[in-house]
């Protein structure tokens, strides 16, 4: 898919945004019979607020693609788990935005004056039950590929894949498999050897949602790409 189609499609975010696709949805399975539930909530009900950069820019070709990031093996609850560059929001931080862009700043050495990056707006919450976290995606083009360097406490690679790799009719792998003690079904999207979920899969099918609504009814155009190129540096 085209920077430029996709920039078009997302100069403004549409009110309602649709919805990620269900599958993506963690849910419990629970008890002899497999019966589906929702996580639990944390104790205390609390949740703690942090803001992700959803980062898109045309690759040398002048497709899309988004700046994702795999954590390291030292990292014992989520090593290996893909995600954006993001964290939690600091007293300091006057905005999800601002936070979003000192943890990319931080984690993948954004310059985002190198990039011209530009604020578009906020994807939907997400609430991540069994973390007790409530994550602001901030939504973000920049007009050329940023220059990105991984620092490896955070980090253990940036992956860049295609835009297209998430929008309708993309596919979406259903699994079962144990997460932080408790046995979760889920969707994931298989990207280049890995597979997002959870969170960031969510993220990332309503930004393909938003995309895939805003281009129906309009004419076709040569957007969608089958391959998808080394995606990590």
């Amino acid at each position: 898919m085209r920077f430029e189609v996709v920039r078009a499609r997302l100069a403004s975010l549409p009110d309602p945004l649709p919805q990620p696709p269900a599958a993506l949805a963690p849910l419990l399975v629970a008890g002899p019979t497999g019966q589906l539930g929702l996580p639990p909530a944390p104790p205390g009900g609390a949740m703690r607020t942090g803001a992700v950069l959803v980062l898109l820019y045309p690759d040398a070709e002048g497709m899309a693609r988004v700046v994702l990031t795999e954590r390291p093996a030292g990292d014992l609850r989520h090593a290996g788990e893909v995600s954006f560059p993001g964290g939690v929001l600091e007293d300091d931080d006057a905005s999800p935005a601002e936070a979003a862009l000192r943890e990319a700043r931080e984690e993948v050495g954004l310059d985002a004056a190198q990039a011209g990056v530009r604020l578009v707006g906020e994807l939907g919450p997400v609430e991540v039950r069994v973390t007790g976290f409530r994550i602001l995606p901030v939504l973000a083009m920049a007009e050329r590929a940023p220059r990105l360097v991984p620092d490896p406490r955070e980090v253990a690679a940036i992956l860049e894949p295609p835009v297209a790799s998430f929008v309708p009719p993309a596919p979406i792998e259903l699994v079962e498999d144990d997460r932080g003690g408790w046995r979760l079904r889920y969707g994931a999207y298989p990207v280049a050897g890995y597979r997002i979920w959870g969170a960031t899969a969510r993220i990332l099918g309503q930004l393909g949602a938003v995309i895939a609504a805003a281009g129906r009814g309009g004419s076709s155009d040569p957007a969608l790409e089958s391959s998808a190129p080394d995606v990590s540096r």
